[in-house]
């Protein structure tokens, strides 16, 4: 028998069926790096319209983490495909570099090392080991295919941010927002520093709930009020309930509802005073059998009654809160002003002062209680309480779990300490309605972004933003000792202190005395030396700054795109700042990420030992996979990453991967140039396919417009595994193998293969891009050498009208076709057929579908990949005939081929069919088809 082999056109390409990515993309960098392939992609942008995304600056600090991961991978996407789309669209990283979390880790080298050093030195140490951890990351981040100005990254501890952070803070304070207060703050004793929103975590802690009573200063008033004739000497109290019983030596005041109603209960002892609705289960749980109301009024009637604090036997009054909450408690709340903020405000409307008992380390001051000297109030809790035993005041107590605050850093609960900050006012009517209008002309996705944020700008209370620590951004100002107000020249020193940051950098505020900076009435003033929250310095890093001295001049930044924990953090302290100074908002759309959880619906944490290093997936399965997973998740929720989940993943590559190499495979001896031939005169399948490459390119491109990541995926994986592999690409092997290698035909179906290839390259090149770039170096004369310096693919045409098959005729022959090969399938499975070119199929059906299947003639056959079609009327269709699910007024029935098998293209013939065997030495095997396409003359097709 003889050999056919050589007389077809078997694929063959370099382009492995493996990724081997572990061992490709590092070198892929080297030569990205080499040839600054960055730069390569602003020249081929330059003077496109302009797109910013501005990256929000991850904290320096430890190796990257998922989250990440994720969100660089997200950034590096849209800019891909914004440069793709024909924008220039530079990306600079950034960096914040300033804060406690550098600062407690030089605090524990020092400790290690046992050595003290001065502030000066603990600054240079920190700067140090910012730059480190920047390094560090950022080699991290470029091993994820991130193609960004590595070069000019920019850090919130570079001198020109710096200097623009005080100019920032320059233009707040000529606007008047911000303000100095002897206010609540958010304070971790641990930190010695006053807390943002954004460091605090929730977590479920145990603590005391107590009911104590304030005995009344005068009985008899209370009666009067209640219009209540009492003859014996029975006491009234007040029942307040709390859950930070070492608060109560703050206390100044007891808060009940206006419109609730209380009544006054008699007991066997005393007297009570409770909110209506929780009588009966407060007393039930003190065990008092026998009581009786003797009245009721409304809480307002109670206003400025004064009561005898438990222990400490000053008199506070009673005041209004429409906040006290119903069945809670009972009713009253204590209102201690330096503890709580509501407390403070609601104070404030009373005159009432803070007493500042409390100092840094969360200990109390002396001489408020002989056992409460510099006791720590968490640990006073049990004392406090032992006191209110000994007084007997206290008529319940008992431990509740509930969501407590804690500092982010040290896991420990926080206290609400009054002290001296600076603050913006968040709630000035200019401010809030700036924010609201700008927030309302964003673009938020999700859509739900912007009432979430509308809900916290108006809700959040002023913005602390002064620290009390030693690695940051002073504020630069100087206020007087006897009234604190700042110094008249304020603006003017600001003005000249940023001109000295740009050329010096912050030290010298920390290095020179007040004399010196001030010199004329520095007697009069103290120099603050506080620095500035982190989220106003990453807040403040505008475009403007990033992309200073570049042509980008923007206003706004087109895209922020960060976690879903940044609404309270960098888009609230971006969206204030620019209210603030230049009123309006920083950007024009804002996409939120989820999460990264674990299969159980954890969030990754280190606590937990759930956690998965970027670097580990990179090392093991390559970058191209994790950037596979972040664009294959929904990013707007929480995203689940398990070995499940990346296992999918790898399987998704690998069809994709495989799909491109039947392309390239394919085109090993296709010049574009020389053998392309012109859409018009193509097969009608090839034209169907190019047609359907312009349909998907158009939903492709849509989707990278909306940032909706995870659909592309799903269509790239739709258009390779079911449009191309098992139907298009399916088909055309016969005529790529077996055709004669320059005939027409098979010319058509490499042309074909070529613009698609040319088009899909692009498509996963935002999201594949190793696997992109290693791609375009195996396409045959490509206009660039990088994929990532062209755009969109353009030469896709619509499908002719003229053409004998339409595109609904294309529909739905591949339902005839999905239908057959279901049937096919069971005779497969049932070892009835091995191979579909065994079996004759005749097809029963209707004239409007036989005129479609008639039109293709013989060449049927080759789509639904069998060696004869033969077709019938419905009615003439056995009852054994298989009826197809996937359309209707469809039978099919199978019959095996009584014929001889072609060694070379593998259909089957009839024996009487007539072979040429003379003018080539063959066995008399060989079909027709194969003898014209070794030798002529060629085979023709029209259609498939």
């Amino acid at each position: 028998m003889n050999n056919y082999k050589n007389t077809l056109n078997l694929p063959h390409t370099e382009f492995s069926m493996r990724g081997l990515l572990t061992e490709k993309e590092p070198k892929i960098l080297l030569k990205w790096k080499k040839e600054n392939l960055y730069s390569l992609i602003r020249k081929s942008k330059k003077n496109h319209p302009s797109f910013i995304l501005q990256d929000g600056p991850p904290y320096a600090n430890g190796n990257i983490h998922l989250g990440h991961a994720v969100n660089k991978i997200l950034k590096d996407i849209i800019i891909k495909s914004k440069n793709m789309s024909e924008f220039d669209a530079p990306f600079i990283p950034c960096w914040d570099c300033h804060g406690l979390p550098i600062e407690h880790q030089i605090e524990k080298i020092l400790k290690k090392k046992k050595k003290k050093v001065s502030n000066i030195e603990f600054r240079v140490l920190c700067k140090q080991y910012a730059q480190e951890q920047v390094e560090k990351q950022k080699k991290d981040f470029i091993q994820l295919g991130i193609i960004a100005d590595w070069n000019n990254s920019q850090l919130t501890m570079h001198q020109k941010n710096e200097a623009n952070t005080v100019r920032v803070l320059y233009e707040i304070i000529k606007n008047g927002y911000m303000y100095e207060q002897l206010r609540p703050v958010h304070w971790c004793s641990d930190c010695n520093s006053a807390l943002a929103d954004t460091e605090l975590e929730y977590q479920q802690k145990n603590s005391p709930s107590i009911t104590i009573l304030f005995e009344s200063k005068d009985a008899t008033s209370i009666l009067n009020e209640f219009h209540y004739l009492h003859n014996n000497q029975k006491k009234i109290f007040i029942a307040v309930w709390t859950t930070t019983p070492w608060t109560l030596p703050a206390n100044q005041a007891i808060a009940i509802h206006p419109e609730f109603t209380y009544q006054l209960i008699e007991t066997e002892k005393f007297i009570l005073i409770l909110e209506q609705k929780i009588v009966k289960k407060l007393l039930n749980s003190i065990n008092i059998k026998k009581w009786k109301i003797c009245s009721e009024i409304k809480g307002k009637k109670l206003e400025k009654k004064f009561f005898i604090h438990p222990f400490l036997k000053f008199t506070v009054p009673i005041i209004l809160s429409k906040y006290i909450e119903p069945n809670t408690g009972t009713g009253a709340v204590h209102i201690a002003p330096d503890h709580g903020y509501e407390d403070y405000i609601l104070a404030q409307k009373y005159n009432i002062n803070t007493k500042n008992l409390v100092d840094e380390r969360g200990k109390f001051k002396k001489n408020i209680h002989p056992l409460l000297n510099e006791i720590d109030v968490f640990k006073a809790n049990k004392i406090i309480i032992n006191i209110l035993k000994k007084e007997k005041k206290i008529i319940l107590s008992k431990k509740i779990l509930h969501s407590y605050p804690c500092c982010w850093r040290h896991k420990k609960k926080i206290i609400f300490r009054a002290t001296p900050q600076w603050f913006i006012k968040i709630n000035h009517k200019t401010l809030q309605s700036y924010a609201h209008k700008t927030i309302e002309s964003t673009n938020w996705i999700p859509n739900w972004g912007k009432e979430r944020m509308l809900n916290l700008v108006s809700n959040r209370p002023d913005w602390c933003i002064s620290r009390q620590r030693n690695w940051g951004v002073p504020l630069f100002i100087f206020i007087n000792k006897k009234t604190r107000a700042l110094h008249p020249n304020t603006l003017q020193l600001l003005k000249e202190f940023i001109k000295k940051i740009e050329k010096e950098g912050i030290d010298f505020w920390w290095n020179t005395n007040i004399e010196q900076l001030l010199q004329h009435d520095s007697n009069k003033y103290i120099k603050v030396t506080d620095i500035l929250d982190v989220w106003f310095e990453s807040g403040a890093m505008n475009i403007k700054t990033i992309y200073k001295n570049t042509k980008f001049h923007n206003e706004r930044a087109d895209i922020y795109l960060e976690g879903s924990d940044q609404y309270r953090g960098w888009f609230m302290s971006s969206l204030i700042i620019a209210n603030a100074t230049i009123k309006t908002t920083p950007f024009k759309t804002v996409i939120s990420h989820g999460f990264t959880i674990d299969k159980t619906g954890q969030k990754m944490s280190k606590s937990l030992g759930n956690t998965i290093s970027p670097d580990t997936i990179v090392k093991t399965m390559g970058a191209d996979i994790l950037r596979l997973w972040v664009a294959s998740s929904d990013h707007t929720k929480d995203i689940v990453i398990s070995t499940t989940s990346i296992q999918q993943i790898c399987d998704t590559y690998r069809k994709i991967r495989n799909t491109i190499r039947f392309f390239l495979a394919n085109l090993y001896d296709f010049n574009p140039k020389k053998d392309s031939i012109p859409i018009n005169q193509m097969i009608e399948l090839d034209q169907w396919a190019i047609n359907l490459t312009q349909v998907t390119q158009k939903k492709i491109i849509h989707c990278y417009e909306h940032y909706n990541f995870h659909n592309i995926v799903n269509i790239i994986m739709q258009f390779c595994s079911i449009d191309m592999s098992s139907f298009y690409l399916d088909i055309i092997k016969d005529r790529l193998y077996t055709t004669y290698k320059d005939s027409s035909i098979r010319k058509s179906s490499q042309t074909t293969l070529y613009i698609i290839l040319q088009a899909l390259v692009r498509w996963i090149a935002p999201i594949l891009s190793f696997t992109a770039d290693e791609i375009w170096n195996f396409i045959p004369q490509k206009n660039s050498n990088y994929i990532f310096t062209e755009s969109w693919f353009t030469q896709l045409s619509i499908y002719s009208e003229k053409n004998s098959i339409s595109l609904q005729n294309w529909n739905c022959l591949i339902l005839i076709r999905n239908g057959i090969n279901k049937i096919l399938e069971e005779y497969r499975k049932k070892k009835i057929i091995k191979n579909s070119l065994e079996i004759c199929i005749y097809i029963y059906t209707g004239k409007s579908i036989q005129n479609i299947l008639k039109k293709l003639k013989t060449e049927l056959k080759f789509i639904l990949l069998t060696s004869k079609v033969i077709i019938k009327n419905y009615e003439c269709a056995s009852s054994n005939a298989h009826k197809i699910n996937t359309i209707q007024n469809i039978k099919i029935s199978l019959k095996i081929i009584n014929g001889i098998k072609c060694p070379r293209c593998w259909h089957y013939h009839l024996n009487n069919e007539k072979i040429n065997t003379k003018k080539i030495q063959t066995n008399n095997n060989l079909c027709t088809r194969c003898t014209k396409n070794i030798k002529g003359p060629y085979e023709t097709r029209l259609f498939v």
